[in-house]
């Protein structure tokens, strides 16, 4: 099975190109929760999320939604005496997304900083053994960690590698699928901005992208490929500035045959089905 949806929901800009332009922001997430079954929570990652955000997201979304949720960046970024127990707190805010069966991962995205070496593995395996058993992604950004090695350590831990398609920059992660754990798999589609992504002064510019459908064909075997061996692979499009995630989105399920060829010009945005 495969999911597709996108980083983040809230963005005003998004008005006029996937919003109705006078939907009040408050009513973004049914609408979203209309077309879409999986959401990355990316919001979580600059601060701890609002208990009112993880209640509405447990509550005001259908049955069978899937919400990954990025972890706040002191769990990931930081280290010191008290990043026990701001993961306590992170995952006790979880918690209603929990009860529901709607918290389908919890994403660790370390930064290019991050550098594979015996400290950071065993960071990263505290982090694991504190998540309680949820399902736990782990992003890297630095190609050190691209190697077998890390795979089967993840393997043993039950924790995703995020696949990424990011620009083709030295110290990147590749554009390659490996899954590390049955239950589930999970891709990140990040934009190919290579101009901005180490040169920017908001973190937006980085990711503001459009991609094309040639870029996206060689995707389609690698998420084929996925499916057929992990139970859930979720999809995400972090390029969200002017839309672009929910286009990109639309158009990678039209080629995986998630729903007929032409309805995304044919359709509405009110009658376009879940992806």
């Amino acid at each position: 099975m495969i999911l597709i949806g996108t980083s983040g929901f809230s963005y005003p800009d998004w008005r006029g190109v996937f919003y109705p332009k006078k939907l009040s922001q408050r009513d973004f997430l049914a609408w979203y929760a209309e077309h879409f079954k999986a959401l990355e929570l990316n919001s979580s990652y600059y601060a701890l999320p609002s208990p009112v955000l993880i209640r509405n997201l447990a509550e005001y979304t259908p049955d069978g939604f899937n919400v990954a949720v990025k972890a706040f960046q002191g769990i990931t970024h930081q280290r010191g005496d008290d990043s026990a127990d701001i993961l306590r707190k992170f995952m006790l805010l979880l918690e209603p997304l929990r009860e529901c069966g709607k918290l389908a991962a919890v994403l660790l995205q370390f930064p290019y900083s991050f550098h594979h070496g015996e400290a950071e593995l065993a960071f990263l395996d505290d982090l694991l053994k504190r998540l309680e058993g949820q399902p736990a992604v782990v992003e890297f950004r630095n190609v050190q960690w691209w190697q077998k090695s890390v795979w089967s350590w993840l393997r043993l831990r039950g924790a995703a590698l995020c696949c990424v398609d990011e620009p083709p920059l030295p110290g990147l992660m590749p554009p390659e699928v490996v899954r590390t754990c049955q239950a589930l798999s999970y891709v990140r589609f990040h934009g190919r901005n290579a101009e901005k992504w180490f040169n920017h002064e908001q973190s937006w510019e980085r990711y503001h992208y459009s991609y094309s459908r040639e870029e996206l064909e060689p995707w389609r075997d690698k998420l084929a490929w996925l499916e057929q061996n992990t139970d859930r692979t979720l999809v995400f499009f972090n390029n969200h500035r002017d839309g672009n995630a929910v286009k990109d989105a639309r158009l990678l399920a039209q080629m995986l045959g998630l729903f007929d060829p032409g309805e995304v010009d044919r359709l509405s945005d009110k009658e376009l089905p879940l992806l």
